[in-house]
């Protein structure tokens, strides 16, 4: 079996490499994917393989069943939303829409899955059970496509048993593949903060009240308390702030943006709570109004251990032991996280890069691109997981 996938992997290359460079080509922000969406449709009618789309509005499913329906249903998702970013690499297929990329490799996700579908339809006598594919848009954006996939029913109808994701990772050279097992990656909310307070002439101290003052010590007193929990682990950071005042203006109001990120759901909870302490004690101390609005975004992501155990043995059949390896936890997130919390599920790792093509920009940057490679080794690798799991 696994010569087989590796012999239509390669023989169907290509095609997935054109369908990643169309995609490269025409990213699309978040919840606005209507032509990626109509694409992959394309794809999908070309190859005869029947879709259901129209879930979380630009998100598409395919069901391959074989010869045992009554086996488990597997699915497998890739993202195909983009990011704000304005490309900077010097190649025939960067992003001809202005200020938009694909900065972390959705593209190839999705060229990746499209390859699964048509290896895994080309060797439909040959596995049993149904795989579902799902093809979402919106990772990029709280509240997540995900979210929305899984409340419109995308795991029902067959109910699927587990779901696999499969991400690109600059960190690995391309050949490699890495797992982790167990809460790999954080929860994601967003601070956003209002401080209130009474501008004026710089001058003239006893007409203001300025809230410049309390966001500094807002800030500091954060950073000073979120310190100690560093170790759980917990990220609390500001990255941006705005007072709009001038050298001899006091602004009414300051503007603060953060992120807090955690690896325990009840740790999650306690730190939310923390925060709203602190700005009570602040406005107090301060004299002054603080509105907090904390959005909460992604749950940790948790890869189920046993089932995260058995995909890395099958990984090291299908690439080699020397070829997959142990990823430390992240304080990144990801969407995906939905499906963990779902049913067992695992998001694995897909390496990209290549010192020698000069390939090792990171994600989300405006250079980061993929050894195509990675292309034949991915769609090949989920195949394989997808029919042996």
């Amino acid at each position: 079996m696994i010569n087989k996938i590796k012999e239509i992997s390669k023989s169907i290359f290509e095609e997935i490499v054109e369908i990643r460079r169309h995609l490269h080509m025409y990213p699309e922000l978040s919840f606005c994917e209507q032509n990626t969406s109509s694409y992959i449709k394309s794809i999908l009618n070309k190859w005869n393989i029947p879709f259901t789309d129209g879930i979380a509005v630009n998100g598409i499913v395919v069901v391959l069943n074989n010869n045992n329906k009554k086996k488990k249903t597997i699915a497998l998702r890739a993202d195909f939303d983009a990011l704000p970013i304005n490309e900077e690499n010097n190649i025939d297929y960067s992003s001809k829409n202005s200020g938009v990329m694909h900065a972390c490799g959705h593209d190839a996700h999705t060229a990746s899955l499209l390859g699964v579908i048509k290896i895994l339809d080309i060797l439909k006598e040959d596995w049993e059970g149904s795989i579902k594919f799902i093809f979402q848009p919106a990772e990029e954006m709280i509240p997540g496509g995900a979210k929305q996939m899984i409340e419109e029913g995308v795991l029902n109808n067959p109910k699927v048993s587990n779901v696999i994701g499969q991400h690109v990772f600059p960190d690995l050279e391309v050949g490699k593949v890495g797992f982790f097992k167990g809460k790999y990656m954080a929860s994601a909310d967003e601070i956003y903060l209002d401080i209130i307070g009474r501008g004026g002439h710089a001058a003239l101290t006893d007409t203001y009240n300025n809230p410049i003052l309390a966001a500094s010590k807002l800030i500091n007193d954060l950073e000073m308390l979120f310190k100690k929990y560093r170790d759980i682990p917990c990220v609390l950071a500001f990255g941006f702030i705005e007072g709009r005042g001038s050298t001899n203006i006091i602004p009414n109001n300051v503007f603060i943006k953060g992120t807090l990120r955690v690896l325990d759901e009840k740790f999650r909870e306690k730190a939310q709570k923390m925060i709203q302490k602190k700005v009570n004690s602040i406005s107090v101390s301060n004299n002054l109004d603080i509105n907090l609005n904390i959005r909460k975004g992604y749950p940790c992501l948790i890869n189920e251990e046993k089932l995260t155990e058995n995909l890395i043995i099958l990984a090291r059949k299908y690439l080699g032991s020397n070829n997959v390896v142990d990823l430390s936890s992240r304080m990144t997130a990801e969407d995906f996280a939905y499906f963990t919390h779902t049913v067992p599920s695992c998001f694995y790792r897909l390496g990209t890069s290549n010192v020698e093509k000069g390939i090792t920009s990171g994600l989300h940057t405006s250079t980061f691109n993929i050894d195509e490679k990675s292309l034949e080794i991915g769609m090949g690798l989920m195949a394989y997981l997808a029919i042996k799991n």
